[in-house]
């Protein structure tokens, strides 16, 4: 636009000069030579006046931009100086409501850390009670006539306290005495063992369940299967308390084989109520190396429907005693779709990626020794980081023996999506029409896993390889 002005303007100012020239010479009687010069100087002076003409419209263009951006400056120092005024109000009054906010919750927070000691304190007498009665009903069953009584260990030392003369007071014994119920009080070892295959033939063997929820919601979202023996005498016996005798007598695949039955009956009936649950099964490596093991995984064959619901739990110890043998059993598991959880850790030094190629998806640790309070071994990852490095690799860690509230706190501080423990439920157990019609079932899987008289048949001897030491709660 501006270029077709500036021609239209040369154009009229041409025009001008050649009129102004043709009119010298017909008027005036100048010659052409003297008509075109006065027409040249015409053109010269239209120019310089154009010129002059726009410089000064473009001065004062320019001078009239330069009036609206001083104005616009002062307006915008203007609104800068009123939102600094605003800016410095609202500062104010934030800090002020801070400082109230903080004067009434620090009496708040005094009163709370009070009362967080004293529920430690109160723990800690509890706990302290605790282990004195305990302690003096020990040496209540512990203290016959004649002499001590002494306990028996699993795996090897078993087979050497077994052949040892019972110790004298006086003397020190040769291995930590293992404390006997008083469901088998007056009972030697060969005949808890019998009375524990009588009552897992018999299927005394009660199912407890014990809740593993969400933190911080604390929503029930597994539950593990604890096997309880129901003596003659009508006193519950914890699995804790006749594992030992179990595996001393090669009962360990029988016991597993009825409760992964029960188990199997009770993850149905969860699903009917609620499709997100599921059940940990505890399993010894003896029963991955038993004769009997190929009907089991005929079972669980016939229930891969539920694998998904369904989690296998060995201790860390028998995972890391197990050989070829027990990790081709895991793999025919995990191919059927089940998968693994490792409990009773005493460190932290798990290889993640090689227990997610095995079909493990759970780890779970004991609080306090994700807390550092117990004497395990020392590892190159602090605790706070360990449920970060197992969830890199699809593997969810779970707090077991969550007794107090403050270790909830401190939990989440870590990552912790699981707990388990007295403080959100104890063990319960199953109702008895949960486990209808197992009875029939649990006869003939348990007299297929029975270990044959005589000599070990081929294979079997593969199941002294299985490390004692499989503690249910």
């Amino acid at each position: 636009m501006v270029r077709i002005s500036a021609i239209f303007i040369a154009v009229c100012m041409v025009l001008i000069a050649g009129s102004v020239g043709f009119v010298v010479y017909l008027r005036f009687g100048f010659t052409g030579a003297e008509s075109a010069l006065v027409a040249l100087g015409a053109l010269t002076a239209l120019a310089v006046y154009n010129t002059i003409a726009a410089r000064k419209r473009d001065r004062l263009e320019a001078s009239n931009q330069l009036a609206n951006l001083a104005r616009g400056s002062g307006d915008l120092a203007r609104q800068l100086a009123e939102f600094g005024r605003r800016l410095s109000t609202m500062e104010v009054k934030v800090d002020t409501v801070i400082d109230r906010a903080l004067a009434t919750a620090q009496p708040l927070a005094a009163e709370i850390e009070e009362l967080s000691t004293l529920v430690k304190q109160l723990a800690d007498s509890v706990a302290a009670h605790e282990a004195a009665l305990a302690s003096d009903r020990g040496d209540e069953r512990r203290a016959p006539a004649a002499g001590v009584e002494a306990g028996y260990a699993t795996g090897p030392a078993a087979a050497a306290m077994d052949s040892a003369s019972v110790p004298a007071v006086s003397a020190p014994p040769p291995a930590p005495i293992e404390r006997k119920p008083t469901a088998f009080a007056g009972m030697d070892r060969d005949a808890v063992i019998a009375a524990i295959r009588t009552a897992i033939e018999a299927s005394k063997i009660e199912l407890y369940l014990q809740p593993v929820v969400t933190l911080p919601q604390r929503k029930v979202r597994y539950y593990e299967a604890l096997s309880r023996l129901r003596a003659d005498s009508g006193d519950l016996v914890a699995a804790g308390d006749f594992l030992s005798y179990a595996e001393a007598g090669s009962l360990m695949p029988k016991l597993d084989h009825l409760s992964a039955l029960r188990c199997v009956q009770v993850v149905r009936r969860l699903l009917l109520k609620n499709r997100d649950v599921g059940l940990f099964c505890n399993l010894s490596g003896a029963t991955l190396t038993d004769s009997g093991f190929p009907k089991f995984l005929e079972f669980m064959d016939a229930n891969r429907a539920i694998a998904p619901a369904l989690v296998f739990e060995f201790t860390q110890s028998a995972v890391r005693a197990m050989g070829p043998i027990e990790n081709e059993s895991l793999a025919a598991l995990a191919e059927r779709g089940f998968r693994f959880s490792i409990d009773n850790l005493t460190d932290l030094r798990v290889e993640a990626r090689e227990l997610n190629e095995r079909g493990f998806r759970f780890v779970k640790a004991p609080a306090a020794l994700l807390f550092n309070r117990v004497g395990a071994a020392s590892t190159d990852i602090h605790p706070a980081d360990f449920s970060d490095l197992l969830g890199r690799f699809g593997i969810d860690l779970i707090a077991e023996h969550i007794e107090i509230e403050s270790m909830v706190v401190d939990l989440l501080d870590y990552d912790v999506r699981f707990g388990q423990g007295f403080l959100f439920s104890p063990p319960r157990p199953v109702r008895a029409e949960a486990l209808q019609g197992l009875a029939g079932d649990a006869a003939e899987l348990a007299k297929n896993s029975a270990p044959a008289p005589g000599p070990t048949p081929a294979g079997g001897n593969l199941a002294q390889l299985a490390r004692a030491g499989t503690r249910r709660s």
